[in-house]
């Protein structure tokens, strides 16, 4: 939710808070914050310290007294309570100073801080705070005197550590150095940087107010504050007392309506705020230009594209207002979508565990400046995108896809900011200054003509001459023709226009604001224009739908995508599968009419509507074309005019029914409010009736309701967090002193978060993959793409990660993952070490597991989890740890192997209590086994996720040839050899030893295998072989192909073949019943055929002419439905044309039936009859029997194919070179042709009975017609096929 709206307040603030030191509890330490800081102390302790084992650990006394943090308190609040947000005193307490009380002295002066922050309900409600933090006189003797006890302490602490003499001696060291020479100039310095005397320093502690608001209206508050403050260290009282300022700023100033501005009084000035219209974009009142100014166009982007993919996201600064503004402009820009989990821009100290979260989260971590960003220990940095503020960098996750059109996008952006005088890069000169904007004005330059550093063109400033980024953008402008000398500086409005009522710093950032929100929120526009038609509507009622919610699709993914260009497809397949798109999809579904939307998507939808406007009055093709923004400038007029012209004025603060001596205070001093007239407001409020009419307040409530909230009934919002209830109800830790069981609570909800979302995730995977082998066998639709795959498993591999990151001891690598198989690596490598382990590691025998088929020549490789680990191991262009756990994900993935490799990883129960805490998911018995269960449901799929990704990685391969039993290969003397083929490439000849018939060579990804060519050399006394077929298995994944042949290769037998094409298929194991889910893998359509061919493989079958038609229109059919596949899901076409019932298969049945069978034993083959046709058919060319020209061509293609293929030097023999001709008539489209001509030649009439079916014209006419439909597809074939063809 990115600006939720709590409230039926329709004041401006709802308290005002004072936090601080309460002097009656006296000085607590604050022993949530200081866990942290011990941490961070064992880990720096230096040398003469670190010598000694600290018994202080776990105390906050390693860092100086005044270094150190105190419990803070929540000292009034005012008022006590109101009926629509509850006061919650721990969450105020711990956001307002998140790490408790500061102590200083004179010496050490600090300006006033200013900082936001936010308090998130369950229901995804939200409360804005703004605090300003100072630093106030302490008066108490008691604090004073206990803070110089503590430095006495501290001081004779650190006095014995410096005077311990170094226990370890290196070898180099000759004696020891008298201790005294450090430890003088040691303590002076401490004493003199550190050092509190109560008699000679004073003493200040810091204290915040605070207003909490329903609305983030920044500007306004910190002016109220900051006037606040300066009234109390001002030398003259301020006008009236203190308390009707606060009085009047909580219970007289209202909220300004949708559309309007208002003024109110501050204590020495106005103070303004402005609230969009409902057509505008929703409220944002941070400044966007200090997020640009600190990372720079391009991280702000990058940053932006992982929140959009609901990555983890930690920020880093020693600033909690930055914190708090990059949190929320990157959640803001998001518009129309929003960040729907954990959501905490300040993390208190005390709740740093929350790191540990195993689910998507934007947090913000504050530093203390000294700290380098190697020293910090993150649970999970698998999928974690880091973004150190302070030192304008971010470090990204892995394989972060690129936004779609982003060069364009930065060079518009970029335009935006050049036109405000800003850096597109980020601007280290700036952060060093203080917090406040300090935008170099470009129309300052303008109006000074004396300037010369602008030249005309606001990309030679100063700011960006030798700028790598502009050069690239300058680049990219050329070819997109934009000129960048007409780039309109922007013109200072205030000179123009004297009426706006605000300071012009402000001014500024609200249009720089709102033209950069306008360029991001165009980009949704223009990328999901078309989103209406791709929403899948309930087709039953809501309550049915509420209740299946998980189960349902609300959204046409693989439709949508099958629209878009293909450089957008990597982001936006995995954007379509985070939660924030999925709830957006079901707000639209559950809105009737636009009374009904939710703000944000009447906004949008408006938008969307205003396009295809335009789009119709200039249609335009759906393209990666780069649409601009257009409507900046009503945008920006909307706000100058409400600034312009204030709607609203609310009553002046006046004096109060005070006693008289009440509200004078001490000066310098905060002082604890008159808590009697602060408790409640008036009984009748003027300002009501003064400004609207009486139903005013109630419409406006329910606006902002739906404005900001975007909930228009409680039921609805209700519906939609149980439905999309995915373990993120968690939107914010719950902030309060944490005992062990509240932490206990919140790990156990992660982890039953994390085992639903488990099962939702494999549900999903394999409904895809399920539907998708539906459909190759004929059933139903496909939708899943080879894009939506990859993303489906690199989420896979990110919900591993997380799971294994939950309740981590000690975070070793980036992968936890990762980690834990080499943990567990190293333990079996000892353990096997020992002369007890018998056979090798990792390795489960399976004994009973050969059977006496043609597989077990090559028998199903070992299990051995160790084994895959070597193998990814052995793969050098995988570099880092997060790579190494995926690919060895998809490896066990593809060898249906994950469940069963997890659960013997997890079985070691001793490594397990190493690594994890007690709470850790991985530790759940019962979740662990369910996770388990779910992840075995992917055996019943077949995956190639890891050939299809690492495809240029060397694999070893295994060949083994198996010559037929009955006529043994043992007398065979000529010398074989192989050429194995695959989609990605293919291996050249290899020689294979023909006393073995087996070989292993190592070559690059071959990808699924298709073909093999297999031959000899006919040399020898005995060059004749009978081979039954080919078995292939790749080392890697253990898939095993098998290519049948069951003919004799040599001349004078059979068809006088040396060569032959076999096309292979992959082979499934048949295992024990343990490993229950190796299902068969996808295959073609079985078809009718197999029931009619039941025959012994050897005699031939004699189908009929039905049956046959029937072959043919399955075969044809089977390659249409090839091309109707998206490109990279078709699979082999090879095995479509001559596998099993393919193509030649089926047209070798047709010129087989009624072939008259020849006498004296003599083999005729289809070859024969086509030679002596084309005989025929050159002699009559000769003669001019025909003179029909369409004929005459027909008739030459015929002969030309004919020569070629006899002519070629393969020894492929007759049946190998009718395979040829059907492939390349079926390339060319001819083969509707040739039938037509060889039905009417004369040949036929005598080499074919009368039945035959090429003399039936009716069945030759069908035939004709089947075959025409392939002439729309553009069919390739693999090299091995047409090998030394020339055409």
């Amino acid at each position: 939710m990115s600006t939720g709206f709590s409230s039926n307040s329709c004041r401006f603030a709802d308290y005002f808070v004072i936090c601080g030191l309460d002097t009656e509890s006296g000085l607590e330490p604050d022993e949530l914050s200081a866990l942290c800081q011990y941490i961070q102390a064992t880990k720096y302790r230096d040398d003469a310290r670190g010598k000694l084992s600290s018994e202080n650990e776990g105390e906050n006394f390693e860092q100086s007294p005044l270094r150190r943090t105190f419990k803070s308190k929540v000292l009034a609040h005012y008022p006590e309570n109101v009926e629509w947000n509850t006061f919650d005193q721990d969450a105020v307490g711990m956001l307002c100073m998140p790490k408790g009380l500061s102590f200083r002295t004179q010496t050490d002066t600090h300006e006033p801080q200013f900082h936001s922050f936010i308090i998130t309900r369950e229901d995804g409600s939200r409360t804005y705070g703004f605090t300003l933090t100072f630093f106030e006189e302490v008066t108490s003797k008691q604090i004073c005197s206990a803070m110089q006890t503590l430095y006495h302490m501290h001081n004779a602490e650190q006095y014995d550590i410096l005077h311990t003499p170094p226990i370890h001696h290196s070898p180099g060291d000759h004696r020891p150095t008298p201790p005294q020479l450090h430890a003088a100039p040691s303590l002076s310095r401490l004493q003199r940087f550190n050092s509190y005397d109560i008699s000679r320093d004073t003493l200040y502690v810091s204290k915040c107010i605070c207003l909490i608001t329903p609305m983030a209206f920044a500007h306004a508050c910190r002016r109220v504050l900051e006037q606040l403050h300066q009234a109390v260290t001002s030398h003259q009282p301020p006008p009236l007392p203190l308390e009707s300022y606060v009085y009047n700023v909580l219970y007289e100033v209202p909220l300004p309506p949708a559309g309007r501005s208002l003024k109110f009084s501050g204590v020495y000035g106005p103070v303004l705020c402005q609230r969009p219209s409902t057509a505008e974009l929703p409220l944002f009142d941070f400044p966007l230009q200090e997020v640009f100014e600190l990372l720079g166009v391009e991280n702000v982007l990058q940053l932006f594209t992982c929140a959009l993919l609901e990555i983890q996201i930690l920020l880093y600064s020693q600033h909690y207002q930055r914190l708090m503004t990059v949190a929320e402009s990157i959640t803001n820009l998001m518009f129309p979508f929003q960040w729907q989990h954990v959501y905490v821009p300040i993390l208190p100290a005390s709740l740093l565990h929350f790191l540990d979260a195993p689910v998507p989260y934007l947090m913000g971590l504050h530093s203390n400046g000294q700290d380098d960003r190697t020293k910090l220990e993150l649970p999970q940095e698998a999928n974690l995108c880091f973004v150190d503020i302070d030192n304008h960098c971010i470090e990204l996750p892995e394989d972060l896809p690129l936004f779609p059109n982003k060069l364009e996008f930065i060079q518009e952006i970029s335009e935006v900011l050049l036109a405000f005088g800003m850096s597109p890069e980020a601007n280290p000169q700036w952060s060093k200054g203080q917090s406040k904007i300090r935008g170099f004005r470009s129309a300052d330059m303008v109006s000074d003509k004396r300037n010369g550093n602008l030249a005309g063109s606001p990309l030679n400033s100063f700011l960006l001459r030798e700028n790598q980024t502009i050069a690239r953008l300058q680049a990219l402008v050329k070819r997109t023709g934009v000129s960048l000398e007409k780039l309109d500086v922007k013109e200072d409005t205030s000179t123009k226009d004297s009426k706006v009522q605000c300071e012009e710093e402000e001014l500024k950032m609200h249009q720089l604001n709102i033209r950069v929100r306008e360029v991001f929120a165009n980009r949704f526009t223009q990328m999901f224009s078309d989103y209406e038609v791709f929403v899948i509507q309930p087709s039953q009622d809501k309550e049915s739908w509420f209740s299946n919610r998980d189960q349902m699709q609300n959204f046409d993914k693989a439709s949508f995508l099958s629209d878009q260009p293909e450089p957008y497809l990597p982001f936006l397949s995995r954007f379509l599968e985070t939660q924030m798109f999925a709830s957006f999809i079901d707000s639209k579904i559950l809105c009737h009419d636009d009374e009904d939307k939710e703000h944000t998507l009447r906004v949008f939808d408006s938008r969307v509507d205003k396009i295809h406007m335009l789009n119709i009055r200039t249609p335009t093709l759906r393209t990666s074309m780069y649409q601009k923004c257009t409507n900046t400038d009503e945008s920006e007029k909307a706000i100058e005019m409400r600034l312009c012209k204030i709607d609203h004025t609310a009553l002046h603060p006046h004096l109060l029914d005070m006693k008289i001596g009440q509200g004078r205070y001490e000066p310098g001093f905060f002082p604890r409010l008159q808590s009697d007239v602060l408790s409640t407001g008036p009984t009748s409020n003027k300002w009501v009736k003064r400004s609207a009419p009486a139903q005013w307040r109630r419409r406006d409530r329910q606006k902002q309701h739906a404005e900001h909230l975007y909930l228009d009934n409680d039921q609805r919002e209700k519906y939609i967090q149980e439905a999309r209830n995915l373990g993120t109800t968690l939107r914010q830790p719950k902030l309060s002193n944490l005992s062990p069981s509240v932490i206990a609570q919140t790990n156990w909800k992660f982890v039953e978060g994390l085992l639903k979302e488990c099962r939702n995730k494999t549900k999903r995977m394999l409904v895809e993959k399920m539907g998708r082998e539906a459909v190759e066998l004929g059933h139903g639709e496909g939708s899943i793409t080879g894009v939506e795959e990859n993303t489906l498993i690199a989420s896979l591999c990110d919900l591993l990660e997380r799971i294994w990151s939950h309740g981590l001891q000690v975070k070793q690598g980036k992968s936890a993952l990762w980690s834990h198989l080499l943990h567990y690596q190293e333990c079996k490598e000892k353990r096997d070490a020992t002369p007890a382990g018998l056979g090798p590691p990792g390795i489960i025998h399976d004994t009973e597991r050969r059977k006496s088929d043609a597989s077990c020549a090559l028998p199903p490789l070992k299990v051995s989890l160790i084994q895959d680990m070597r193998h990814i191991q052995n793969i050098s262009e995988i570099k880092t740890d997060v790579g190494k756990a995926r690919a060895w994900v998809r490896l066990s993935m593809e060898k249906k192997l994950l469940s069963r490799h997890l659960k013997q990883l997890l079985s070691d129960h001793e490594l397990n209590k190493k690594l994890y805490k007690r709470y850790a998911f991985l530790r759940c018995d019962d979740e662990k086994e369910q996770f388990l269960y779910h992840l075995l449901s992917f055996n019943a799929v077949d995956y190639f996720c890891f050939t299809n990704v690492f495809t240029t990685i060397m694999i070893p391969y295994h060949v083994v040839i198996i010559p037929s039993k009955k006529l043994g290969g043992s007398m065979f003397t000529a010398n074989p050899w192989v050429c194995v083929s695959g989609e990605l490439a293919e291996t050249g000849v290899l020689q294979v030893p023909k006393n073995s018939l087996e070989i292993t060579f190592e070559c690059q990804n071959l990808g699924k295998l298709t073909t093999i060519q297999m031959g000899h050399d006919n040399s020898g006394l005995y060059a004749k072989w009978l081979v039954e077929c080919v078995m292939v298995r790749n080392g890697i994944t253990g898939h095993t192909y098998k290519f049948p042949c069951g003919r004799w290769l040599g001349k004078g037998v059979d068809d006088g073949s040396l060569e032959r094409i076999l096309v292979g298929e992959l082979v499934t194991n048949t295992e024990s019943e343990e490993r229950m889910c190796r299902t068969p893998p996808m295959q073609q359509s079985p078809g009718m055929m197999r029931r009619f061919v039941t025959i012994s493989p050897n005699s031939k079958p004699k189908l009929n002419t039905g049956q046959i038609q029937e072959g043919v229109g399955e075969a044809i059919n089977g390659i249409v439905k090839h091309f109707h596949k998206p490109e990279k899901e078709r699979g082999s076409l090879i095995l479509l044309l001559c596998g099993e019932y393919g193509l030649v298969w089926a047209l070798e049945q047709v010129f087989q039936h009624g072939f008259k069978s020849p006498r004296l034993f003599k083999n005729v083959f289809i070859w024969d009859f086509l030679e002596k046709a084309q005989v025929y058919f050159e002699s009559a060319e000769q003669n001019q029997m025909t003179h029909d020209e369409n004929l005459q061509m027909r008739v030459r293609h015929f002969c030309h194919f004919m020569r070629a293929i006899n002519s070629t030097p393969r020894n492929i023999g007759k049946d190998g070179k009718f395979q040829m001709l059907v492939c390349l008539g079926a390339r060319d489209h001819l083969l509707h042709h040739w039938i037509a001509l060889l039905a009417e030649c004369p040949i036929t009439a005598q080499m074919y009975e009368d039945m035959a079916l090429l003399k039936d014209h009716s069945l030759v006419n069908s035939l004709i017609r089947v075959l025409q439909t392939l002439q729309e597809f553009n069919i390739t074939l693999e090299a091995s096929l047409v090998k030394g063809i020339g055409i």
